[in-house]
């Protein structure tokens, strides 16, 4: 076994790994750029090597500086997690070269996978379902555009060395071709150092569906089974599972041996994840293959009991497989959440600050049957900046059966506080509760199809408007009782609290009387329906997050204070409720609502970001959809387009200039 890791990698994925070492009892070593110097990752590891500035091309990219760290620290071998050097076929090579283990696959097999041109064609001869396409470099766009035509649209214009979504564009017509391919370099040139693309077709309604594979030195590779990675957003995952509820186990075996017979043609071993787009019939067509540790792995391992990491070192250094594929057993169902510094309400864009809170559910089994994990790479007063991919954890909930998972996943959601950035945190809620999600009928264009305006939060219908304001009464009844209780209000006529009340939220006002009963407060719905609520909570004045019991039904609601409002959140909903005498809420409905600034004729930065292209001049009459720049944030680029016709009266930046949200690139006439 090995004597020292170094971790060639940064932030959850290195706390992964972290976990897996400690528990075999080998040391660690975390390497760190500047903008990482105080990282959890830092923190947990045996030693630490700084590697360069924040850029990753200067830190987590430099071949050269972790080199140096292994010189310095003496460990023999790396762990690359996924992302930055973990696909770099050089990397591995360069550390055969001094002696160092890769933990990871044969250079020769990230070579071949990572390619995916080259992969296809391996893929075919392997006897492997692959997607109609053109396997051949693409020079031009008006190239692209003559291949689309054969091929037949929609067509899919992907970087041949791409991942993670970098440089994949979806083209429905000639149009679409010639901006997408534009784009597609330009985002694999930044990403990946190569720009080669390569197009294939579109399939219609497709499932993302991945096979989990496990490989030793000496010819042994098994599989996993599946993880089902369908809900998807800028072709990015953001919610997987396994297994998948829409294969049967003909269709699993058979996907399973087809990962098996590739990863076998090009002589792989450690854990690596065979791609597979699927559609509405189960007809199968090889997608790609990470030659690497997949973000979305705990699900895996939650329903195998298979520590992968524990593998892939054990695999390093020379050890057989432990497990036969007959003793492989998928136990359950288990559903992962990531969370992103991403902000929905404003279509997902990036979102940079300091983790003013960060407080994730507690992990480990729960009374329910169930189980919490949650890997994570930061802790309160963490900073997420522009450097690096958005991802702050990735929360994964097991249960026996899927709905009972996806039930533990809401409620640990709802636990989950983070403060201080935006966050995917309600969407990811709201997904849980989507009727279509429960039933399973997934594509990866669920979230187009769902939520075709974006994400603006969940609308209470009225039992959960009812819910909602009988939280809002219970606590306003609590802040009542405490107030009349501090010094100085010794008055009879303030010692009372009324118990008539009006709640309003979002569309729905209640008349409500509220009294203390012998095991909790009791909330009456004044509207003829008979409607009487019993809360109980733990909830005291200061307190952010609380749990409910409503009727004996359990829930989790986070709180905070709005101007004279309580800011309510669970499953989905974000909502100031006010909690007023009827009186003072007779007068609250006759006041004026205050509007928001116009800024329709202006075009401010929707996320932190350098602004890197500006395509019109000052003067310029501009068309609806346009292009007018193009922001680069977290390695995306985002094409900002105009939304009616206009005249540029104004150009307020240069192109390179970084800029904090909202703030303004140009103006119009």
């Amino acid at each position: 076994m090995f004597k020292k890791i170094l971790i060639a990698n940064r932030g959850e994925i290195a706390c992964r790994v972290i976990k897996t070492a400690k528990k075999l009892g080998i040391p660690t070593v975390a390497v760190y750029s500047d903008a990482d110097r105080d990282a959890l990752h830092v923190r947990q590891a045996d030693e630490a090597v700084h590697i360069g500035p924040a850029a990753p091309s200067q830190s987590y990219l430099n071949i050269a500086n972790i080199l140096n760290a292994l010189k310095e620290t003496g460990a023999d071998a790396v762990h690359p997690g996924y992302g930055f050097l973990s696909e770099n076929a050089h990397f591995a090579e360069a550390l055969k070269a001094i002696d160092v283990t890769f933990i990871g696959p044969p250079p020769a097999a990230i070579e071949a996978m990572g390619d995916k041109i080259t992969s296809k064609k391996i893929a075919a001869s392997a006897g492997v379902s692959t997607v109609p396409g053109h396997m051949g470099l693409i020079e031009n766009a008006e190239e692209a555009v003559h291949i689309s035509q054969e091929i037949g649209f929609p067509v899919m214009i992907k970087a041949s060395a791409g991942g993670g979504g970098k440089g994949m564009r979806i083209a429905w017509n000639e149009e679409e071709v010639r901006e997408g391919f534009q784009s597609s370099q330009n985002e694999a040139r930044n990403s990946f150092g190569d720009d080669r693309i390569f197009i294939e077709k579109f399939i219609v309604e497709p499932r993302h569906i991945e096979i989990q594979v496990l490989g030793d030195k000496h010819g042994n590779i098994i599989h996993l089974g599946e993880r089902e990675c369908s809900i998807q957003r800028r072709n990015q995952k953001i919610i997987e599972e396994a297994p998948s509820p829409f294969l049967d186990e003909a269709t699993r075996r058979a996907m399973g041996e087809q990962a098996i017979a590739l990863s076998a043609a090009v002589g792989y071993h450690s854990a690596g994840t065979v791609e597979f787009i699927v559609d509405r019939d189960r007809n199968f067509y090889f997608l790609e293959m990470n030659t690497r540790l997949q973000v979305e792995h705990p699900v895996t391992e939650l329903v195998t009991g298979i520590d992968l990491v524990e593998e892939m070192i054990r695999i390093a250094a020379g050890e057989k497989l432990r497990v036969a594929q007959d003793e492989v057993r998928l136990n359950g169902w288990a559903i992962e959440s990531r969370l992103y510094a991403e902000d929905p309400y404003r279509n997902f864009l990036p979102s940079i600050g300091r983790l003013t809170r960060y407080r994730p559910p507690a992990e480990g089994a729960r009374s329910c049957g169930g189980i919490i994990r949650n890997d994570t790479g930061v802790v309160e007063g963490s900073e997420i900046s522009m450097y690096y991919d958005p991802m702050i954890a990735k929360l994964c909930t097991w249960g026996p059966d899927r709905l009972s998972a996806i039930r533990s996943m809401g409620a640990a959601l709802d636990d989950f506080e983070v403060e201080g950035i935006g966050h995917n945190l309600p969407f990811l809620s709201a997904v849980m509760e989507h009727p279509r999600f429960r039933e399973g009928r997934l594509s990866t264009a669920f979230i187009a199809e769902e939520f075709p305006d974006g994400f603006s939060g969940v609308a209470p219908d009225d039992v959960d408007a009812r819910t909602l304001a009988s939280v809002a009464a219970h606590i306003n009844w609590k802040v009542q009782h405490r107030d009349i209780q501090i010094s100085g209000a010794m008055d009879n006529h303030r010692r009372k609290v009324s118990s008539a009340w009006v709640v309003t939220l979002d569309n729905h006002a209640f008349a409500v009387s509220v009294r203390d009963e012998e095991d909790g407060t009791a909330v009456s719905f004044e509207d003829g329906n008979g409607v009487c609520l019993t809360v109980t909570s733990d909830w005291v004045p200061g307190r952010t997050h609380a749990s409910f019991a409503i009727d004996g039904e359990s829930l989790s609601v986070k709180i905070a204070r709005s101007g004279t409002g309580y800011r309510l959140r669970w499953r989905g909903m974000d909502i100031v409720a006010h909690v007023r005498r009827p009186r003072v809420a007779e007068l609250a409905r006759l006041m004026p609502k205050k509007l928001p600034p116009d800024t329709s004729k202006m075009l401010l930065c929707p996320m932190p970001g350098v602004v890197t292209v500006i395509a019109v001049s000052e003067g310029d009459a501009v068309e609806a959809g346009q292009i007018l720049a193009t922001v680069e944030a977290m390695k995306m680029e985002n094409v900002l387009r105009a939304e009616r016709r206009a005249t540029v009266k104004r150009i307020a930046v240069d192109p390179g200039a970084s800029l904090a949200v909202d703030e303004p690139i140009m103006e119009f006439e």
